[in-house]
């Protein structure tokens, strides 16, 4: 199969999210991230990959910024990959995904996880899409534009 070939400046903002966290197991690492795990032993167990496609999409995602290498809390010798703002920006979109797949790829009746409030243990709302008015957005109700940058600033001016 034919690699796509990346352009230099890419100007759709979900080919270029893609291109760094695009693929299955980057996904499923950032997941376990936020399900707490953090040593490489862990995240091989839980996802049963090979240690070099591991090791590689660990080495992607700190190169890339989403996850950092950290000391071990516990002072051993391991090292452990943390979430930083730019992983932890990635939450919603591993909801999102996570909705979609429970609403669309199991059957009725079937089992899956629930996510819960960590303090009053309520259940957490499907994620919704407002206006600043605070109307319900479905995909109908938005376009998407192009906004260029002003030079010298960092305002966006709608194009």
């Amino acid at each position: 199969m034919k690699k796509r070939q990346k352009s230099r400046r890419e100007e759709c903002p979900v080919a270029r999210s893609l291109e760094v966290v695009g693929d299955r197991w980057s996904l499923l690492i950032i997941r376990n991230a936020f399900d707490g795990i953090r040593r490489f032993g862990e995240f091989q167990k839980d996802l049963g990959l090979s240690k070099s496609v591991l090791a590689s999409r660990l080495h992607a995602l700190v190169s890339n910024g989403i996850l950092r290498v950290e000391p071990s809390a516990d002072r051993s010798a391991y090292q452990e990959y943390g979430l930083t703002e730019k992983g932890r920006g990635l939450f919603h979109v591993v909801v999102g995904l996570k909705q979609w797949g429970e609403a669309f790829l199991f059957s009725q009746n079937e089992e899956h996880s629930v996510m819960v409030d960590r303090s009053s243990q309520e259940s957490v709302h499907t994620l919704e899409l407002r206006s600043q008015h605070g109307k319900l957005l479905t995909p109908n109700d938005v376009v998407v534009k192009k906004v260029r940058v002003r030079e010298g600033s960092r305002s966006k001016i709608p194009g």
